[in-house]
């Protein structure tokens, strides 16, 4: 029997004119409530603020009422359940800030404005101040301008055609997508502007929503990035290990990728999607509208303007081939040029000891520079051409600018308010006791932690130490700080204030909350199977049986293409 796809509509809201008026009388009465809350929390904001100082004597010594405690973590949750409610990213994560700087001033408005902005430690003007946060923000606009770029001179569509011809399926050019991903492996942030930026135009002509776009870049940013051994996450995890552990933090990365179940079931997920053509969730809503023509689903267009590609005749695909290669030759010889290699550094150690923000600065520069001179000489665009590109590929960046802005200070708040502290010792707390299921326990709550705060690299900071405290040494440890790194990826990947699935949602040019809910059912999916993977390498370990944890992997791998076929029954189509 033929299936019909309608197209969901949806609507910004019901008019008076457009409602039965008990609804409408129902919705004023709402509103008023919730104004009259508002009224009163803001009184008793500024009656605490009366009795309360509003500048802290002793800055050393001070300590809010909810540090360390459960309260800690009501910011980012905030933020995130406003955000998956209201579909609007920015006044959530705004609230979160707020209703954090409120719990590190206990109630006191004048200390709480002060916190929210001038706070060194987690202030948004100090965060936009820090040397590594800005490079990463001029580094966005460099890829926005080079987007640009290519567009106007017709690369992009000279792209776009060359690969129609030979890609013909939607199933081809989401598996060229996927490798293009795997290819790029060496900084997530690189990783999803780049194959976002020269996969579009592929996607868009064989019908691929963006949202699958956003998610496909996602799945192979962190997750390849994490067992990838020349990688910025690399060099983040290396650096995690304590340094008088007497650990060397890069060998020990390199035994945890056969164990890191969620970096390589997220790409085996990402082939049976595709293969079996199976999609669940809003992600199957947003791709049966984009086969019938809405790449989007829901109202909002973000960078519109921008993916407009310039049918231009002079434009061949070198024009986006060369600019793509000089960039990501260039990021790489900028990472290890800040790691030392030029003055005698080998190359791994140049890469651990690399700056990801400042390498990509210098790549994103030199791709820029070789693209200027490429297309003058090539006499495909004018100076007057390349000038107008400039303000394009800013405003190009502003959404993505703007969430990685209000996200850092939302992390700030959090760290301010103790929530690593309060999760650090939860864990310790449950490692005498719950040794067997400690691998599962790290998981979930690296998980946890991440998908609260944003980032996996603060995850990886703050357990690592704890895990190799509790396991000095041996096979459980790298179990451990397999699922530690499993986790953090995982939450991170989930997380819509996390800086990576903030790019991978501008690199598929996706609107941020449209990317978020489509993404986190394959995630929690991918995550079920990993608890299980995990609670078999703790529960063989403890009971002496240490080889049997690589038969963890093979079960997890199977477990995952049972369900995908299970799926497929109820999901699966043939026209996609």
């Amino acid at each position: 029997m033929e299936t019909k796809i309608k197209f969901h509509r949806f609507s910004d809201g019901y008019g008076c004119g457009e409602t039965k008026k008990g609804r409408c009388l129902g919705m004023r009465k709402r509103k008023n409530v919730v104004v009259i809350c508002l009224l009163v929390v803001i009184a008793v904001l500024i009656g605490v603020s009366v009795v309360t100082p509003g500048k802290i004597a002793d800055p050393e010594n001070y300590t809010c009422g909810a540090y360390a405690t459960v309260f800690a973590l009501l910011p980012p949750v905030v933020a995130i359940g406003l955000a998956l409610i209201t579909k609007e990213v920015y006044s959530s994560l705004f609230t979160g800030i707020v209703v954090g700087a409120l719990l590190y001033s206990n109630g006191n408005l004048e200390l709480m404005m002060n916190t929210m902005f001038f706070n060194e430690e987690g202030g948004m003007v100090y965060k936009l101040a820090n040397g590594g946060n800005i490079g990463i923000l001029i580094f966005l606009v460099m890829l926005g301008i080079l987007v640009a770029l290519m567009n106007k001179a017709g690369g992009s569509a000279a792209f776009g055609k060359w690969a129609s011809k030979r890609i013909k399926t939607r199933i081809g050019a989401q598996l060229a997508t996927m490798v293009l991903g795997i290819l790029i492996f060496v900084d997530d942030y690189f990783n999803c502007l780049t194959v976002g930026s020269v996969m579009r135009p592929l996607t868009d002509t064989h019908k691929v929503s963006r949202a699958k776009l956003s998610y496909i870049i996602d799945a192979t940013a962190a997750p390849v990035c994490i067992i990838a051994p020349i990688s910025s996450w690399a060099a983040a995890v290396t650096s995690s290990v304590p340094e008088d552990s007497g650990i060397n933090g890069f060998s020990v990365f390199l035994q945890t990728i056969p164990y890191n179940l969620y970096a390589i079931l997220t790409l085996i997920m990402i082939i049976g999607l595709v293969v079996f053509r199976v999609d669940y969730g809003p992600m199957r809503t947003h791709e049966l509208n984009a086969i019938k023509g809405d790449l989007f689903t829901t109202p909002e267009r973000p960078y519109d303007e921008t993916d407009e590609h310039v049918e231009d005749s002079k434009g061949i695909v070198l024009d986006l081939v060369l600019p793509v290669v000089v960039l990501i030759a260039g990021c790489i010889i900028g990472m290890i040029y800040t790691g030392g290699f030029f003055e005698g550094v080998d190359f791994i150690t140049a890469f651990s000891d690399s700056s990801a923000s400042v390498g990509l600065v210098i790549g994103g520069f030199i791709a820029l520079a070789f693209t200027f001179v490429y297309y003058m000489l090539r006499d495909v665009i004018s100076f007057q051409g390349f000038a107008e590109c400039i303000p394009e590929g800013f405003k190009a960046m502003i959404a993505p600018i703007l969430i990685l802005s209000f996200a850092w200070t939302l992390s700030g708040m959090t760290n301010l308010l103790g929530a690593n502290v309060f999760v650090a010792n939860m864990v310790a707390g449950s490692a005498n006791s719950l040794q067997g299921f400690l691998p599962v326990i790290i998981f979930a709550v690296a998980a946890g932690l991440a998908f609260a705060t944003g980032t996996s690299w603060g995850t990886f900071g703050i357990l690592i130490p704890i895990v190799i405290s509790v396991f000095p040494s041996g096979t459980m440890m790298v179990i451990s700080i397999s699922a530690c790194l499993a986790g953090a990826v995982c939450g991170d990947h989930c997380s819509p204030i996390s800086d990576t699935t903030i790019m991978a949602s501008a690199g598929g040019h996706c609107h941020h909350i449209n990317h978020v809910t489509t993404q986190i059912p394959y995630a929690i999916t991918v995550a079920a199977i990993c608890c299980v993977g995990y609670a078999i390498m703790g529960i063989f370990n403890a009971v002496g049986l240490l080889s049997a944890a690589w038969v963890a992997l093979p079960i997890c791998i199977v477990l995952m293409i049972l369900l995908l076929l299970v799926l497929r029954k109820k999901y699966g189509r043939e026209d996609i």
